[in-house]
């Protein structure tokens, strides 16, 4: 169960060093932050949540507002075809940019995080996808939708990846990691889950137009919820991270922040458990965003099933993505990741390989059956892949996280061109499902490689509790 403890209590005792005992917050004298924060009057309560459970739940609303720019790209597939005639490996191409540049930018937004702050990177990101989206109801030709599609939207997104996810629960969080990832990582289900029907909808009733409009308007409305409200780090509020006793200070910015980024990748570049994670997240990729997410509702449509109802399928995959996600963020805190990483692939290897028996005109049992099981597996490889690149890479471990999202990204950017490309020369897109779920049993296979950091004593890191 989750503890929420009290900030502080009236009345407690100093230690011989000068430390609250209940809060572990420093004395006046050895902290401004502290200094700074109101006193406890006598006749004054306490709030009894640790504000990082605050700073989570705002994390966690921005990025289901964000999650609107990455239900669409699936639905825009069948109208820019039918409106422009451009082909699907063209529109598989802009999405394909998009998803790339989503993994190139994170580890330098991390980055950025550090150097000038969460909210500042957030809101301009949202700002930035906000424009994109908005700009491609202009759009007349294919340079465009790559232009705005591809770059913009790709750039703001990747600074708004799960590299904020992992900055969030590593500066606000020391115990409960494994769930508030995964919970944080579950919110671009839940905005997939509010976005995709209606986006659907609105793509089918009023044209592809008025739902970019959308997209850019969500991205909008969450820039001031995310200024007013979000917080850099728990010093800012003369607080230590939830579940130590121990306040930490904030950083001082470091500047340089692309020479950090790149300085993370060529240290961990010299790991193997870097390059392990990096391929197996690349599999991930190109399983989820760049094969399902950019093409199950075109591919089952091809079988006649309508994009309304298969956008639906799509929503009900990011329902049960919620609860796999937060099940395996409460897994990852008592089993061993890499074994969880195993099982997570070959099961979505399995499920793959049978995906293009089950395509219908109509929903029927065993698609359902496969909706349900994808759907708990969809992004539970994040808490376990995150906890290991906190096990193995310490501080830098959000940044090098980024550059392994990036091989998440440009493996989802090519099953996106591949995708369409194979639909395009072999009128279906069954090659690719055997193919990906080929390569998921790979993937797992590679997750039992990952070694186990040893620790400073020379034994192996002990096992999760």
């Amino acid at each position: 169960m989750l503890s929420f403890r009290p900030l502080a209590r009236v009345g407690a005792s100093l230690d011989a060093e000068g430390v609250t005992q209940t809060t572990g917050l420093p004395t006046p004298p050895e902290s401004p932050s502290a200094r700074s924060a109101p006193a406890a009057g006598p006749g004054r309560r306490r709030p009894r949540l640790h504000r990082a459970w605050s700073v989570a739940a705002v994390t966690f609303v921005t990025i289901i507002g964000a999650a609107g720019f990455a239900s669409l790209p699936g639905l825009l597939i069948e109208p820019l075809h039918g409106e422009f005639g451009w082909s699907r490996g063209t529109i598989g191409f802009a999405a394909s940019v998009n998803l790339a540049l989503y993994g190139l930018t994170a580890p330098f937004a991390a980055a950025l995080m550090d150097r000038f702050g969460i909210r500042k990177v957030v809101a301009c990101a949202l700002t930035v996808i906000a424009a994109g989206a908005g700009l491609t109801v202009f759009m007349t030709t294919a340079w465009q939708l790559v232009l705005c599609w591809g770059v913009l939207v790709g750039l703001g997104s990747g600074s708004m990846a799960l590299a904020f996810a992992a900055t969030v629960t590593n500066r606000w969080f020391t115990a409960r990691r494994g769930l508030v990832t995964g919970i944080l990582t579950a919110a671009g289900a839940s905005g997939q889950l509010v976005f995709l029907p209606l986006l659907s909808w609105i793509v089918e009733h009023h044209d592809w137009r008025p739902a970019a409009v959308t997209v850019s308007v969500a991205a909008l409305v969450v820039v001031p919820f995310v200024w007013l409200l979000l917080r850099d780090h728990p010093a800012d509020v003369g607080l230590a991270p939830y579940g130590s006793d121990a306040p930490v200070p904030k950083p001082v910015p470091a500047p340089g922040a692309a020479r950090r980024a790149v300085r993370a990748l060529l240290g961990a570049a010299r790991t193997g458990p870097f390059w392990l994670l990096a391929g197996t997240f690349a599999i991930c990729g190109a399983s989820t965003n760049g094969l399902v997410k950019t093409h199950f509702v075109p591919a089952a449509h091809d079988h006649g099933m309508p994009v309304t109802a298969a956008a639906g399928l799509l929503a009900v995959i990011g329902v049960f993505d919620v609860v796999g996600t937060i099940a395996s963020g409460w897994f990852t805190d008592r089993f061993e990741a890499r074994r969880l990483l195993a099982v997570y692939y070959g099961l979505r290897g399995v499920s793959l390989m049978f995906l293009p028996m089950l395509l219908a005109p109509s929903v029927h049992p065993p698609m359902i059956f496969f909706i349900v099981f994808y759907g708990l597996d969809w992004v539970a490889t994040v808490p376990p892949t995150i906890a290991l690149c906190r096990e193995h890479y310490g501080e830098d471990s959000a940044i090098v996280f980024g550059w392994v999202l990036a091989s998440h990204q440009v493996g989802a950017a090519v099953v996106a061109f591949l995708g369409g490309v194979a639909r395009d020369a072999f009128g279906s897109y069954d090659v690719v499902w055997y193919a990906s779920g080929a390569l998921c049993a790979v993937a797992a296979l590679m997750a039992l490689v990952i070694r186990r950091r040893p620790r400073a004593d020379g034994r192996l890191a002990a096992e999760p509790a």
